[in-house]
């Protein structure tokens, strides 16, 4: 684990979030959920103001969000536009006003916990919720698209947990959950179930000391 990876699990630990299972990299760059950010604001107590319009058009919307943890007070300010930086397909509604919100106030709790600038949010760009690796039955080698059948949900949920189980140290099982592999797994599998392997690789690494003590 390098020196930034160390900060950011020191960060979360704080806050009772391991980085295991909460985080991920998209081309070298640390990306975390919005839901844990939501947690994490929920565990430090983040008071945020009534949020400022600062432009409302059909198709963009910038919002400034002010946010307070305890003496300190961040502000960040959360763009969306369609087509530069919000895609939207199909049909699919476009709620600019929503995501610029969820943009800014992911930027101020990340810079009052001091993880601003090392880890982002999902929320940021397109780019890190696109980027994931393709399930294995959408990829396309060459002009053939290669097809593989897909085990049921609960068995590859009971061979993630197998593994986790398996993992000896701390490190061992933040490893196993950044890996592109188990991050691809997870992605692939209904919001219910990646919840609850999240959840047991969090006990899993309760179990070995985490957070108290210094992983291994």
């Amino acid at each position: 684990m390098n020196s930034t990876d160390k900060k950011i699990a020191e960060v979360l630990a704080k806050f009772g979030e391991p980085m295991a299972g909460n985080v991920w990299r998209v081309q070298g760059t640390a990306v975390i959920y919005h839901k844990a950010l939501e947690r994490i604001a929920a565990q430090a107590a983040i008071q945020f103001e009534p949020p400022t319009i600062v432009r409302a058009e059909r198709d963009e919307a910038v919002i400034l969000v002010t946010g307070r943890m305890g003496e300190r007070l961040e502000w960040s300010i959360g763009e969306a536009l369609v087509g530069t930086n919000y895609r939207v397909s199909g049909k699919q509604a476009a709620y600019v006003y929503a995501m610029a919100e969820k943009r800014a106030k992911d930027r101020v709790i990340l810079k009052l916990i001091e993880l601003h600038g090392l880890v982002y949010s999902e929320e940021e760009a397109d780019e890190f919720k696109n980027s994931r690796p393709l399930p294995p039955e959408q990829q396309v080698e060459g002009e053939k698209t290669v097809v593989e059948i897909v085990a049921p949900d609960n068995q590859v949920e009971a061979e993630l947990k197998q593994k986790i189980s398996k993992a000896k140290t701390i490190n061992a099982v933040t490893d196993l959950m950044l890996n592109p592999d188990t991050q691809r797994v997870l992605n692939d599998l209904p919001e219910g179930i990646r919840d609850e392997v999240r959840d047991f690789a969090k006990a899993r690494l309760v179990e070995l000391g985490w957070p108290s003590k210094k992983a291994a």
